[in-house]
């Protein structure tokens, strides 16, 4: 019982979108309206709202972190297995993939996926952060930086800690976020993706 509660718990509090959320309060359009439709920091950033962005992003990332700490925190008082540790983190990243409080029309998932790694081991987050942050400064496509960062983040937890559940539950995090790309993938093909802080159209 105590599983299932943390579990929707920590899906509801990945439902929270910041991107749409800070909008709002920056008066700022609605991400999901401009650019490409992904209400997430990097498309915020193309309002040329630079504080707003940021806000995004820390928000965001914060959901993924405080979901899975929290769990880890009260693993014991609450009798939550390591299992359910990792089912929590994915929870609050699905829970941002499709927000219930948004239709379900939610993000791609990389600030949060970041938070939850970070949650899980700070080494890990930094590790597929560092690799974030080489591929968006060499070729200025937040969405490659994700794409190449996720494929590395399962190889940097097996390296860590080797082959248990949480290394599933991070490899189907990756997954996602690679199929929640989908049209990035095509758009990076045909050379039509954007730039890191190129103006919303």
């Amino acid at each position: 019982m105590n599983a299932a509660i943390a579990i929707a718990v920590a899906y509801l509090i990945g439902s929270i979108s910041f991107a749409v959320v800070v909008s709002r309060l920056f008066g700022l359009s609605d991400p999901r309206t401009y650019g490409s439709k992904n209400p997430g920091a990097t498309n915020v950033l193309r309002s040329g709202n630079k504080a707003a962005a940021a806000l995004t992003l820390v928000g965001d990332g914060f959901k993924g972190w405080l979901a899975v700490w929290l769990a880890m925190v009260y693993q014991d008082q609450f009798n939550l297995s390591d299992t359910t540790v990792a089912l929590v983190g994915l929870a609050v990243f699905v829970g941002h993939l499709w927000p219930v409080f948004f239709k379900f029309v939610g993000g791609k998932g990389v600030a949060t996926a970041l938070g939850v790694l970070l949650a899980i081991n700070v080494w890990l987050g930094l590790a597929t952060f560092a690799t974030w942050l080489i591929v968006a400064y060499a070729f200025r496509y937040s969405s490659l930086a994700a794409l190449i960062a996720s494929l590395f983040a399962p190889f940097y937890y097996g390296l860590l800690f080797g082959a248990n559940f949480t290394l599933l539950a991070v490899a189907v995090m990756s997954a996602l976020l690679i199929y929640r790309h989908a049209q990035n993938i095509a758009n990076l093909m045909s050379g039509k993706e954007s730039r890191i802080g190129s103006k919303k159209k």
